[in-house]
């Protein structure tokens, strides 16, 4: 009863595999040698299939003031226990010069150029 009323709440542990959304919103990304390079925002998700397309890290800024946000393919990124975060192949320059934004000029999701010139950057394709 306990566990029934923990997986519909939310309130339990992750599996191997699975995880909470909102535990994932704040967590810090890094590159490989262990530099945070900012943390997730939000995900963005395909509505049709259900996969997690990008992760929206937000870089910069203090308190919500400057800050920028970088979509990056979920794929690119690896969850470190160690580190207690997200790990991609990327150093603090290569994601400046990401495709990016602010809070006050949303990029056009429905637009497929948009996400293809992300997908391009980060040299992921799509099926």
């Amino acid at each position: 009863m306990a566990n029934d009323q923990m997986a519909r709440t939310g309130q339990s542990d992750e599996t191997h595999r699975l995880i909470s959304s909102d535990k994932v919103d704040g967590t810090t990304v890094y590159n490989r040698n262990g530099e945070s390079l900012g943390s997730i925002d939000h995900l963005m998700i395909d509505k049709f299939t259900g996969q997690v397309e990008y992760a929206v890290m937000s870089t910069g800024g203090f308190l919500g003031i400057g800050e920028n946000y970088s979509p990056v393919p979920w794929d690119s990124l690896e969850y470190d226990v160690n580190l207690g975060g997200y790990v991609i192949d990327a150093d603090r320059g290569r994601l400046e010069k990401a495709p990016r934004f602010t809070p006050t000029a949303q990029p056009n999701w429905s637009d497929n150029s948009y996400a293809d010139r992300v997908d391009e950057y980060w040299q992921v394709g799509r099926v």
